[in-house]
């Protein structure tokens, strides 16, 4: 049974294209077209060896496997050669709630488009390799919301220039970075006011419980690396605490006013800039980052509904915007209001629309999954336009498939800079084995 299931990861499950009745009517985005799809089943196993079962710790019968094989679509970032690419799906099923904990681990994958094939499903992924995470006295990370040693909730993924992997965390928030095996090498500091005092495995007492650092659920949800591997961008879902997050003694949240923290890698110096976002209800907040060049990045915002959902809720926002930093002012002893105008002299990252994936034009409207969380560019295609994919992560739900879709853009709508990559992640005679299923 396991083999047929990991066999069936490498098949591309075609995804309808329907004009939806229903939403925002828009333009096409300019220098943008979507030029493929691809879906891999929720059911699969990956390659942990892991075995036995994951179970609701609230529903004892509501397992599903261990080695389950999905949420990769939670941040994911490419090698730079050979269409591989690692991500590392984020604190497991159930919400991080399971009888036992979920091990952490990286999904090491090979992502190719047919550009010749039917755009529908001419994506094709196969997994490669699953590398179990360790921190640095060897003991597993784990997903579990009450494990407050070793919980680690990935949520950003990026590859460095020498082939390390820097992996941001929701949970603390925290950033790592990791060897090709999954173990922890070193801390990267996080300012001290972007943690929480008091950390709870429930959420709500984390909202009631704390006055400043990441809402719960809602820390550092994207990670972005330049090009020459020099600087880190991590962006927090939503706004901090003490940023007037949240309606005074409720759980709501109002503030428009997330933010990006700057990190120079090689002297830990960091800055921060204000992030608008179009709104902070119905879910809706930052899932990803990802760089074009050292000033200018993509941003990924979603809301919390699906035509798929039950019952099915119409989506209201799956947009990335380019953003520029350039002339951003440095808030990292500003205190941000909920919304409305910034402090006198405080000038926030510029951002223009990109692609608007509700727009009509490609078609997805009833059939866009909730979450879409992953941005990583791939290799060029053949007639130099850039290549961008966009996942979505299942939670690790059995019954629901990831989604890939990918995008073709012209070089005036975002000239991407090549970013720098010692080599390759498998040789190729390793790659071609992996390839072969051997």
């Amino acid at each position: 049974m396991r083999t047929t299931l990991r066999r069936a990861l490498a098949l591309v499950v075609p995804a309808a294209l329907v004009l939806g009745a229903v939403g925002p009517v828009a333009a096409a985005d300019p220098g943008v077209t979507l030029v493929g799809q691809g879906s891999i089943p929720g059911n699969g196993l990956d390659k942990s060896g892991l075995t036995g079962n994951l179970c609701q710790a609230s529903s004892p019968t509501t397992c599903v496997p261990a080695a389950i094989f999905g949420g990769f679509g939670s941040d994911i970032d490419y090698s730079g050669f050979d269409g591989v690419y690692v991500a590392a799906p984020d604190r497991g099923p159930f919400d991080g709630l399971t009888d036992k904990p979920y091990i952490d681990r990286l999904d090491y994958l090979h992502i190719s488009l047919d550009l010749a094939g039917d755009p529908a499903s001419n994506i094709a992924t196969t997994l490669l390799d699953t590398r179990l995470m360790h921190d640095t006295d060897g003991d597993p990370l784990v997903g579990a919301a009450g494990a407050f040693d070793d919980r680690f909730d990935p949520e950003g993924i990026r590859v460095s220039s020498t082939g390390t992997l820097f992996v941001s965390d929701e949970y603390g928030p925290y950033i790592v970075e990791m060897d090709r095996q999954g173990n922890v090498l070193r801390r990267i500091a996080v300012p001290a006011d972007f943690a929480i005092a008091n950390p709870s495995a429930d959420p709500t007492a984390e909202l009631t419980g704390n006055t400043s650092g990441r809402q719960a659920n809602r820390g550092m949800e994207g990670l972005a690396i330049s090009p020459d591997g020099t600087t880190l961008f991590g962006i927090m879902q939503n706004a901090l605490l003490q940023d007037n997050a949240l309606t005074p003694g409720t759980v709501d949240r109002v503030s428009v006013y997330t933010r990006i923290l700057r990190i120079d890698l090689a002297t830990g110096a960091t800055e921060e800039y204000v992030y608008p976002l179009v709104a902070a209800s119905r879910g809706q907040g930052v899932s990803e980052i990802l760089a074009i060049n050292d000033d200018e990045l993509l941003v990924l915002e979603r809301d919390n509904r699906s035509r798929l959902q039950t019952p099915p809720q119409d989506p209201t926002r799956k947009q990335i915007w380019k953003i520029d930093l350039t002339g951003a002012t440095d808030v990292s002893d500003v205190t941000l209001p909920a919304t409305g105008a910034l402090p006198t002299g405080v000038q926030a990252v510029s951002k223009a629309p990109f692609i608007n994936l509700l727009d009509p034009v490609y078609g997805l409207f009833d059939t866009v999954p909730e979450k879409l969380e992953g941005l990583t560019w791939g290799p060029d295609l053949p007639d130099g336009r850039h290549l961008l994919y966009v996942v979505s992560d299942n939670d690790l739900t059995p019954t629901l498939p990831t989604r890939i879709f990918a995008f073709a853009v012209d070089d005036e709508q975002a000239a991407v800079q090549a970013s720098t990559h010692n080599g390759p992640l498998f040789s190729p005679g390793q790659l071609k084995k992996l390839l072969a299923g051997r």
